[in-house]
């Protein structure tokens, strides 16, 4: 029998095998604009998946050149094909055919978005590029520098800095910071501290963990069983009227007025007042310990 079952089929995915998958991708025909149309609107109407898949893979080449202008970030191309092809099928989902676009058109933007989330997220621990001027300044810092010939160890003249500033719209200390950050990625904290010596500690081991252990945890977790539980049996002993004062003048984001309260039940704001205290003193009578 020629034919594979499903756990015998080839696995073309980037991850398993790049050389294969390229030249996987390279067999999907690219499609006319009508036949992508024609595919656009049947998923869209009919959730047809065999639709999907035709235009997905017409696209996959896509993904592949967008995601080489994105190498040098120390990801592998792979992650890079695997989250540009979320961002193709994300704009799939997206994609009104009616307006008249090329699909691919279309679909790059949510192919480039995908790649940079993904790869600002994996760069550094700590965020960067929160506005798009940042973002701007981080995928475009390394490539006006490979123009201008300045590797990540090569001096930047005042000139240099604020001509590069000036095109990307940043400030001058906007590109100091980043280019810093480009040349300083985040290390590991499993790296050895001193690679010389038989020394096997690494920075890990002497970070402190705060966190409560399982005993304090366990611990912890009983002393507020119990105080819930006197709490609710100091509620017990107050009337309706008591805890309706109490509540809507100490348990809530916003007190009640004594004057609505006043008005509400149709008393005095000094009766009111009165009230208020004396169910406080009766729940700090009732959880307060026997001596």
């Amino acid at each position: 029998m020629n034919s594979k079952s499903n756990s015998e089929k080839e696995d073309y995915s980037p991850d398993v095998n790049m050389a294969r998958y390229l030249k996987k991708i390279k067999t999907y025909p690219i499609l006319s604009q009508e036949e992508e149309y024609l595919l656009a609107v049947k998923y869209k109407k009919e959730k047809k998946q065999d639709a999907a898949h035709k235009l997905i893979n017409s696209h996959l080449r896509l993904v592949v050149k967008v995601v080489a202008k994105y190498r040098g970030y120390g990801i592998s191309m792979s992650e890079l094909i695997s989250e540009g092809n979320l961002g193709l099928m994300y704009a799939l989902e997206k994609f009104e055919p009616e307006q008249g676009f090329r699909f691919s058109t279309y679909a790059l933007w949510w192919i480039k978005a995908s790649i940079q989330k993904y790869i600002l997220n994996s760069w550094s621990l700590v965020k960067i590029g929160t506005t798009t001027a940042q973002k701007k300044l981080f995928f475009n810092l390394r490539k006006i520098k490979n123009k201008l010939n300045l590797n990540d160890d090569k001096y930047m003249s005042d000139d240099v800095l604020n001509n590069i500033a000036k095109s990307l719209d940043v400030s001058v200390k906007d590109v100091t910071d980043m280019n810093y950050r480009l040349k300083s990625h985040d290390g590991s904290l499993n790296i050895k501290i001193d690679s010389s010596s038989d020394n096997t500690s690494e920075w890990i081991d002497f970070i402190v963990d705060k966190k409560p252990n399982q005993e304090d945890a366990l611990a912890y977790g009983e002393i507020m069983k119990y105080r819930k539980k006197l709490f609710d049996r100091a509620l017990s002993i107050l009337n309706q009227r008591e805890k309706d004062i109490l509540f809507k003048r100490k348990m809530r984001d916003k007190a009640i007025t004594l004057e609505d309260l006043s008005q509400a039940y149709g008393i005095s704001k000094e009766r009111v007042r009165q009230i208020e205290v004396n169910s406080i003193k009766k729940i700090k009578n009732a959880v307060a310990p026997v001596s």
